[in-house]
């Protein structure tokens, strides 16, 4: 896996991946941004949270749930000095489909977090306190 990063002015920079994708980063204000994208440390939040959904949708699918809808929010607590890492991740995943099994949500969730889900394993092997939890809403 690779990636570039090329400065694109005060706080600003462009990141592009393997693949080919490029996302704009920025610094706030107060630190020589101008807020034109995500930080450096919201893209690896985000990067958990979208590894984590990868996992949990593609296992439920793999036990034939009708899923409509896969809603995850993270929320992360970092520490008070510098470097100021990931202290603590929570991800609750609200997952909407047709008669889903409660039992199948639950595993699929556990799977990701204990198995799968490499940027999760890495960040809690780094000594990040992660922890997940669910809720299952009926399609309407």
């Amino acid at each position: 896996m690779k990636a570039t990063v090329d400065w694109t002015g005060n706080a600003s920079f462009k990141v592009t991946s393997g693949s080919g994708h490029s996302v704009q980063l920025d610094g706030p204000p107060d630190h020589g941004g101008q807020n034109l994208g995500p930080r450096p440390m919201e893209m690896l939040l985000m990067g958990l949270g979208g590894c984590s959904s990868f996992d949990v949708m593609s296992i439920l699918g793999k036990s034939r749930q009708d899923v409509t809808a896969c809603h995850a929010e993270l929320e992360a607590e970092r520490a008070d000095a510098v470097p100021a890492v990931f202290t603590r991740i929570h991800l609750h995943f609200v997952v909407t489909g047709n008669q889903l099994k409660e039992n199948l949500v639950k595993r699929a969730v556990s799977l990701s977090a204990e198995k799968y889900c490499s940027a999760s394993i890495m960040l809690e092997k780094a000594g990040v306190e992660i922890t997940h939890s669910y809720e299952i809403r009926e399609a309407e």
